[in-house]
C-alpha cells in the first residue's frame, strides 16, 4: 500500500488597516471622565460598538491607575483595543496591548518664527517657490445615508447627496459636503486637518467635529436649527458661516 504524505492546509493570514478613535485623558482623570460622561450623553451611541484607543503619552500614571481608568472606560462601553504610548512597565496581561505605529496626523506647516521680521535678502536671491498644493482626493455618496450608516473616508472629502439620517455618521479626513438635512454626526479632518470644513443645507446635526474639537446639538445656537450653514475652526474655536 502506497502511503501519501499531505501538508496541513496553511493558515490565511491578511493585513487589514481600521479607523479607530484614539481617546487622550488628561489630569486630573475624574475630570476628563466627566466631560467623557457629558459627550456620551449628549450623543447617545457615540461609543457603541467603536473601537478605541486609549493615548497615554505624557500622562503620568501607574500600573494600577491605568488598570483602574481602563475598568472605568469598560464600564460607559469604551471598549479600548489597545495602549499607545505606554511605557512598557505599565502593561501586562490583565490590560490591552500596546500600539506603535499608529498613522500620523499631518503638520500644518507655518513660517518660522521671526521670519517676517528679517532684512530683505540680497536682490540676487530669488524666493522660494512654494509647493503647489496637493489636491485632495474625494468621494460621492449618491443616495441618503441611513440611521446605523457609517461612511467613513480618511483620504479626503466626502460629499452626500442627499440627507444623512439620524443615528448615522460620516467620518472624512477632509471636508463633508451634505446637499440635504443632517442630522447624525459628521466629523471631519479626522486625520489632523484642522482646515477642514463641514458644509450642510440643513443643521439638524447630533454632533459636528472637526480635527477632534466637538459640538453636540445642545452646543449648537437654537438659531441655527434647519439652516443652510457651514463651520470650520480658528485656533480651538467653532466658526459658523451662512451658506444662503
Amino acid at each position: 500500500m502506497t502511503a501519501v504524505l499531505t501538508q496541513p492546509r496553511p493558515i490565511r493570514l491578511k493585513g487589514r488597516s481600521f479607523l479607530a478613535l484614539a481617546l487622550a485623558p488628561e489630569l486630573p482623570v475624574e475630570d476628563w471622565l466627566e466631560r467623557l460622561d457629558d459627550l456620551a450623553a449628549r450623543s447617545t451611541g457615540f461609543f457603541l460598538r467603536r473601537p478605541v484607543v486609549l493615548d497615554i503619552a505624557g500622562l503620568d500614571i501607574d500600573r494600577a491607575q491605568l488598570h483602574e481608568l481602563v475598568e472605568k472606560l469598560g464600564a460607559r462601553n469604551v471598549r479600548i483595543m489597545g495602549i499607545e504610548g505606554a511605557r512598557p512597565s505599565l502593561l501586562g496581561a490583565n490590560l490591552p496591548p500596546a500600539l506603535v505605529d499608529g498613522r500620523p496626523a499631518s503638520d500644518i506647516e507655518a513660517p518660522a518664527a521671526g521670519e517676517a521680521g528679517r532684512d530683505k535678502a540680497p536682490e540676487c536671491a530669488a524666493p522660494p517657490v512654494p509647493p503647489a498644493p496637493k489636491a485632495l482626493p474625494s468621494i460621492v455618496v449618491n443616495e441618503p445615508v441611513r440611521s446605523g450608516q457609517s461612511v467613513i473616508f480618511t483620504e479626503g472629502d466626502v460629499t452626500v447627496i442627499g440627507s444623512v439620517a439620524s443615528g448615522a455618521e460620516i467620518i472624512a479626513g477632509g471636508s463633508i459636503h451634505v446637499y440635504g438635512a443632517l442630522r447624525g454626526r459628521a466629523m471631519a479632518g479626522t486625520m489632523g486637518n484642522a482646515s477642514a470644513r463641514i458644509f450642510c443645507r440643513k443643521l439638524e446635526a447630533e454632533l459636528i467635529a472637526i480635527d477632534g474639537y466637538y459640538r453636540t446639538a445642545e452646543d449648537l445656537e437654537p438659531d441655527l436649527r434647519g439652516k443652510s450653514v457651514q463651520f470650520w475652526l480658528e485656533g480651538e474655536t467653532f466658526k459658523v458661516g451662512s451658506l444662503a
